[in-house]
Order: structure tokens, then sequence, then C-alpha cells
């Protein structure tokens, strides 16, 4: 377990409470430099693709993301097995290294257009591989009741620097091309490093002998697939996910096709679902206050509904920016409740595996909905797309009805029973073997041996 400078008396009713352990808080600052830094080089990936071939962006993000959906479950289950601070440690170096080469391919003029793809896959398998690592160890660096913050507060991280992406990682291109966006993510890396290595672990022995590798991916997937809980998440992460990837994918076809207006346009309109994003981060504590996980999952997706539906009909850019905010701020507040629910609802032994799967499930899901939105866009037009993936967005708020949320207020209860339970157990304790005992009287011991 890592080892935080934690206040005596802590409290989650803000969204800064875990800012006050210090192990989260070096990670966190650090984590949004970093998060900055692979979105700058994103820019840089795309403008390098572009002098090249004519498929630009599309063809990067996916070579960044697609690690997530490949090797998801094994890299939970090297999170599980393994000292989470050393696999952070090495997922890093893996990023770094492959940051440094395309930095240097680039220097010396040698990038081709599957070169810089090789290289954009290195960088975001290490990061795909440090993102159970890193989520899963949150658990034990803040209390359980301050989970919900940490969780908004690392969304928080990510979209302030997706706010300011344009204009920084533009800035960088235009002014020192792509070399100095690669070198800058190699740069920017190291504080997170710095970060992990200062994290302090204290290894709880275990009486258990370790699990292998092989045999905890195993398990992790017959352990998933066994809770309903979590696959209620994931179903409704995957159900989510295509249908709000319409707004991932569309979203730059909205200033040139809906608003008629260029580039400049299109940075302003990342920048306000940006800020959604941020405002609705912020907000996650009190509406979970307010709210059970199904009655928020429900609100998120019916204002989801309205903005897409609102982004689809305005050609009035103060419309369709205000449209933006909303849908910035439900479709963040809807990852996180997810995320807390897969968080408080799985055993500690397997905390990784289940993060991985749910990123899988939902990065899988946005994949699969981009895919379709745009072959239906190029059929029908931005505006079509959009209406459907509202009108789609307002009816999954019923999935509850099949598919309810699993409470994420508390742990989950341990079941009653007769006997006195002398340890503090909560439903994330494990792994746990129950053995029950019957005492048979001597004269029904014949009766039951041959029934």
């Amino acid at each position: 377990m890592i080892k935080s400078t934690l206040p005596s008396t802590p409290s989650a009713a803000g969204i800064t409470a875990p800012l006050r352990y210090v192990t989260f808080r070096r990670v966190w600052f650090a984590s949004l430099l970093s998060n900055l830094g692979m979105l700058i080089q994103g820019v840089g990936a795309a403008w390098a693709m572009t002098q090249m071939t004519s498929s630009a962006d599309d063809v990067v993000q996916t070579a960044m993301s697609l690690p997530v959906m490949l090797i998801a479950i094994p890299a939970g289950a090297i999170a599980d097995v393994y000292d989470r601070r050393i696999v952070a440690l090495l997922s890093l170096t893996i990023a770094l290294v492959g940051a440094i080469a395309l930095t240097a391919f680039a220097w010396l003029e040698l990038v081709t257009p599957n070169v810089l793809l090789i290289f954009c896959f290195a960088v975001g398998s290490g990061m795909a591989l440090m993102g159970p690592a890193w989520q899963s160890s949150v658990a034990e660096q803040v209390p359980s009741r301050a989970m919900a913050a940490a969780v908004a507060l690392n969304g928080i991280s990510y979209n302030i620097a997706r706010s300011v992406d344009p204009a920084i990682g533009g800035s960088v291109v235009a002014a020192a091309g792509s070399v100095a966006a690669f070198a800058l993510n190699a740069l920017l890396y190291l504080p997170l490093m710095i970060a992990f290595f200062l994290c302090k672990r204290s290894s709880e022995p275990s009486r258990l002998p370790p699990e292998r590798l092989g045999r905890a991916i195993v398990s992790g997937v017959r352990y998933i697939a066994n809770s309903p809980a979590i696959k209620v998440v994931l179903i409704r992460s995957i159900a989510t996910g295509a249908i709000g990837g319409a707004i991932i994918a569309l979203m730059p076809l909205v200033a040139p096709d809906l608003l008629h207006r260029g580039a400049q346009t299109y940075g302003i309109l990342l920048s306000a679902f940006g800020l959604g994003a941020v405002i609705g981060a912020l907000n996650i504590t009190a509406v979970r206050r307010r709210m059970s996980g199904e009655a928020a999952i429900r609100c998120f997706a019916l204002a989801m509904g309205a903005a897409l539906a609102a982004l689809a009909l305005s050609h009035v850019p103060g419309l369709t920016l205000a449209a933006l905010v909303l849908a910035g701020a439900a479709w963040m507040m809807t990852w996180m409740v997810f995320s807390v629910a897969v968080q408080l609802s799985v055993p500690r032994w397997v905390a990784g595996r289940s993060l991985a799967a749910y990123q899988a499930a939902g990065s899988g899901g946005i994949a699969m909905g981009s895919w379709g939105w745009r072959h239906l866009t190029d059929v029908a037009g931005a505006e079509t797309a959009l209406l459907l993936s509202g009108a789609l967005m307002l009816v999954s708020s019923v999935l509850g009805l099949w598919l309810r949320m699993p409470p994420i207020g508390k742990r989950a209860r341990m079941p009653r029973c007769s006997g006195k339970v002398q340890l503090a157990l909560t439903g994330r304790s494990g792994p746990l073997v129950l053995e029950i005992d019957y005492r048979i009287a001597q004269e029904n011991a014949c009766a039951l041996s041959t029934s």
C-alpha cells in the first residue's frame, strides 16, 4: 500500500479534499503536465502526418488509443500481480523511450507515416499499461469517502490540458514544428516519473502464494463475467460510448458544416466542451450527495441527449457553445459515476483488472460509435447523425429498468450470517475462503450417507 501523509480529520466535502494527501497531490499535478504533453504530441503528430499523407488526425489518434483496447486486461492483471508503483514507472519508461525515439527520428528527418504510427503506438502502449496501475492505486492514496473527488480531479486534469491544448499545441507546432512538440512531450513525462518514484509503498505480505500472470488474466475475466455489478457498468459504458461518441467524432464537422466557420471556431468549440467537463467534475461530489448512481446516469443521459439535439439544430455560435458546455459536463460526470462504481464495487485483489476492463469497454464503445457515426455522416450529413445520436441518448436513460447501476455511496455490504464475524471485513476484502462445518447427530448420519 502506498503511504501518504494524511490529515488527521480528512473531509470529502469538497472537490479539493484529495489534494490534502501528499502522494495524490504530487501525482495529480505531474499527471496534468503529462496529459498536456500527450495532447501536444497528438497535435504535432497530426501535423507531421498531414505533411506526408491525406489521412491525419484519425490515423494518429487510432494509433495512440488502440493499445487501451488491445492490452487492457493484461495491463490490469500486471497492476494487480506486481507492485503498482514499479509498474507505473516501467510503463512511463516505455512511453518516454518512444517519445525520445520519435523526437530523434523527426530531428533527423527520418519519419515516414509508418514510423510515426509505430512510435505513437509505443507511446500509447506505455500509457495504456500505466492506466490500471495508476487508477487502482488511487484507492490506496485516499480514503473511500474521497474517492469520487479523486476521480473527478483526474478528469479535471485531462480536461484542463485538453482546454488549453489547441492554443499551446498549435503555438508550439507553428513556432518550432513537430519536433518541438515531440520533445516537449518527452520532457513532460519526467515530473510524473519523479512523483511515482517518491511514492512510498509499504508491502503487506500475503499468506497466499503469488498469482501467475496467465492465471491472473483468467481469474480476472472469470470474476468480471460473474460480477453482476461490474457487468452492468461495462454494458452501460459501451452503450454510452457508442451513442455519445458522435460528439467526439463529429465535433470537427460542426464548425465548417453547421456554423460555416473555420479552424479558429473549432478550437473555441473544443475549449467549450473541455470547460463543460471541468464544470461537471467540480460538481460531481454535490451531485452524488443528492442522487443515486442510477438517477445521476439517467439525468446525464437526458442532458446529453438535449445537448446533442441543440448542437445539430443550432446555426448560432452562442447556442452551439452553450450546448457543448452542457454536453461536456454531462459526458464527464457520466464517466466519473461509472469509474467510481467500479472502484467501490470490486475487491482490492482484482481492482486493476476491473478498471482495465472498464477502460476497454468505454474506449471500445467510443471507437465503434465514432466509426459508425462518421459513416452515417457521409450518407446523411452531420445534422442527421447528431439528431439520431441525441434521440438514442434520450432513449438510453431507460436502460436502468433492466440494467440498474450498483449503489456507489457505500461499500458493498457483507451478507448476513448467524455467526459473529471477528474481523473488520468489507465488500472489498479478499480473497476470502468461506468454510462451513456441519455437526450431524449420530442417529442421522446413516440417513444422510444414503440420501
